[in-house]
């Protein structure tokens, strides 16, 4: 992907559509699309990023998806949607850093997952970013790992954010924390 940094500030404020299947067991919630996941529609799309090296190592799905300056190939959206794997975002807005969304947005994008968990009917939904879980949803002291409460009747989770940013997880690391959800909802034993 041979994006300029001047070709991908032409995707900031871009909106990214949710990849869902009909019935999800298990839906990812990114905070928000960064600039690459807008140019190419395909959600934690930078290269750098350890979201998909995590799922193949947790054994969520059986080899990285391939991303290029078309999206998704059909096969590899395939490969989530039937494995019953879905992937949102809190906020849709594309940001160059999560860090330039406000609280406001982050609330706001609260209840807007509620009510879309309250369609998708998902069994798990699994936050990914501790700190935007907490601003959004007001819970200053959650912890990571299942939530004592649901999301519209989904059991809830927050699991670490793959960026690259977050230096002290590692693809190890993440894999673990996203083979729990997923085992919850079903999706791998």
């Amino acid at each position: 992907m041979g994006f300029t940094r001047a070709g991908l500030e032409s995707f900031r404020g871009r909106n990214v559509p949710d990849l869902m299947p009909s019935y999800p067991g298990l839906v990812f919630v990114g905070i928000n699309p960064g600039l690459w996941t807008a140019a190419t529609g395909v959600h934690f799309a930078h290269p750098g990023n350890r979201f998909y090296p995590a799922l193949v190592a947790a054994g969520i799905i059986p080899r990285l998806p391939r991303i290029d300056d078309e999206g998704l190939p059909e096969a590899d959206r395939r490969m989530f949607l039937d494995a019953g794997i879905g992937i949102s975002n809190l906020v849709h807005r594309a940001t160059a850093r999560a860090d330039e969304l406000d609280r406001t947005e982050l609330r706001e994008g609260a209840e807007r997952l509620a009510r879309d968990a309250a369609r998708w009917r998902a069994r798990v939904v699994a936050v990914v970013g501790l700190t935007a879980y907490r601003q959004g949803f007001g819970r200053s002291r959650a912890t990571g790992g299942r939530q004592p409460e649901t999301l519209a009747g989904s059991e809830l989770w927050v699991v670490p954010n793959p960026s690259g940013l977050n230096a002290h997880d590692t693809v190890a690391t993440l894999a673990t924390a996203y083979a729990a959800p997923a085992r919850a909802a079903g999706v791998i034993a």
